[in-house]
């Protein structure tokens, strides 16, 4: 693991001039975390012993975009560049916000404040890697570990115990013992943590390589206060020839098989959790889960509310969910009126979730449905292919051609292009004007 960073153009230029003016910068934070694991920063973060004062004598264009908190940005070539002072947080108040804030002259002090230590450490080209709290070996370890008392991080903002889970999901490192035990004594203070901010933790987690640990973030008690449905999904067992699993942990088999989609993995996280509500036992204790994709459908909307996801999101998740389960005979006809049936534009995600959930269940007939699933994914691309209709935008007429044969407006032109639909998803030879012109002709006078 290397330990010289390259600092972009722009950002050296910054430090360069602070330390020009008689005073300390360095890149910190993520950038250094993930230049020193080979990864490219999204962005780079600068701390500096000046003020926000300071900080704007010394460079020709600024602007205040945290003052209060000591962030200015500074502006070099059009592009934006957020400078911090190195500062002490006072005492918190609501799990998030610190009643004042204190600059300091002192970079150690401000790096102690900071989360975790791979976090916690500083770089510029002229002092190297600044590392006061063992960021560099945890790195080497693979693990996240909060800077100080894991309680007191926690205390100063709840939100970071999501963040320790997210870390270790997107480095595939371990949360250190003493860390842990800090979340399941303190998970109860996310309650005071806006929606806004759990979901983009969540999100960030679940689009990660290993979206696998939301079943730690379930673990330590965190799911309890965000999302006390999937509990309920871990709780719940499956006595039936389909599956092994319970309800929550074949929810995370199945995460762990679809694609880092957002509204996908989203949908795969929630496409069974209807299930506990609906379960029922037969005589013979075989568990049954009738019209779970309904109650699913209305749990996650719910959910999804709560969190504050958009409405894209939050439709494309719903109808995921609602058409998870749906048997589709592998025969074009069938397919044609399957994708008519789901959406164009969400078929193809429904296939890979259904894929999913089978790979997430037992052996039972396991081959016999991932080939059935196959085939429709050949047919379909097939009719991608072929360009067959599959839907009233993609038929060669339209309800202005229905117009100039006389036909008028209202009800019976949606009338009859639901019927020439019909005859196209069963015979897609049927999809050219002059033969559509002419049965809309014939249905005119029906």
């Amino acid at each position: 693991m290397q330990q010289k960073i390259h600092l972009p153009e722009n950002v050296n230029t910054i430090i360069c001039q602070l330390e020009a003016a008689g005073y300390e910068a360095y890149v910190v934070g993520g950038c250094v975390r993930d230049s020193l694991l080979g990864r490219k920063p999204d962005d780079w973060d600068i701390t500096t012993s000046a003020t926000p004062e300071q900080v704007k004598r010394v460079f020709r264009r600024t602007i205040d975009t945290g003052i209060q908190h000591g962030t200015v940005t500074v502006m070099i070539a059009g592009e934006g560049y957020e400078v911090t002072t190195y500062r002490i947080d006072g005492e918190y108040e609501d799990s998030r916000h610190p009643k004042a804030v204190i600059f300091t002259a002192n970079l150690t002090e401000d790096l102690k404040r900071r989360d975790f230590t791979i976090n916690a450490m500083a770089y510029n080209e002229r002092s190297g890697l600044v590392d006061a709290f063992g960021g560099m070996e945890d790195l080497h370890s693979g693990i996240v570990r909060c800077v100080g008392s894991p309680k007191e991080r926690f205390g100063e903002d709840a939100l970071r115990m999501m963040r320790a889970v997210r870390f270790s999901a997107q480095l595939g490192f371990t949360i250190e013992q003493q860390t842990q035990q800090a979340i399941v004594s303190l998970a109860s203070m996310l309650v005071h943590i806006s929606a806004e901010r759990i979901q983009t933790e969540l999100v960030k987690l679940l689009l990660s390589p290993h979206p696998e640990q939301i079943r730690l973030a379930y673990q330590l008690g965190i799911t309890k206060i965000i999302m006390p449905e999937l509990d309920a999904a871990f709780a719940t067992t499956q006595n039936n020839p389909h599956h092994i699993y319970t309800v929550g942990e074949h929810i995370i088999y199945c995460l762990e098989q679809v694609g880092a989609d957002k509204a996908l993995r989203i949908a795969a996280l929630l496409h069974d959790i209807g299930k506990p509500a609906a379960k029922t036992t037969d005589e013979q204790g075989i568990d049954h889960f009738y019209q779970h994709e309904e109650i699913g459908m209305q749990m996650a909307e719910q959910i999804l509310k709560r969190l504050k996801f958009d409405n894209d999101t939050l439709n494309k998740v719903k109808r995921y969910i609602q058409f998870h389960d749906y048997d589709c005979d592998p025969t074009p006809r069938a397919v044609r009126r399957a994708i008519h049936k789901i959406g164009e534009a969400y078929f193809a995600q429904v296939l890979e979730l259904k894929r999913a959930d089978t790979l997430a269940q037992s052996l039972y007939q396991r081959e016999e449905k991932l080939d059935r699933i196959s085939q429709v994914e050949e047919i379909y691309q097939e009719i991608l292919e072929q360009n067959q209709c599959i839907s009233l935008k993609t038929m060669q007429i339209s309800g202005d051609d229905l117009l100039a044969i006389g036909i008028p407006a209202g009800r019976q032109i949606g009338r009859i292009l639901q019927a020439l639909l019909e005859d196209v998803l069963e015979n897609p030879e049927h999809n050219n004007y002059p033969y559509l012109l002419e049965a809309a002709k014939q249905q005119k006078f029906l």
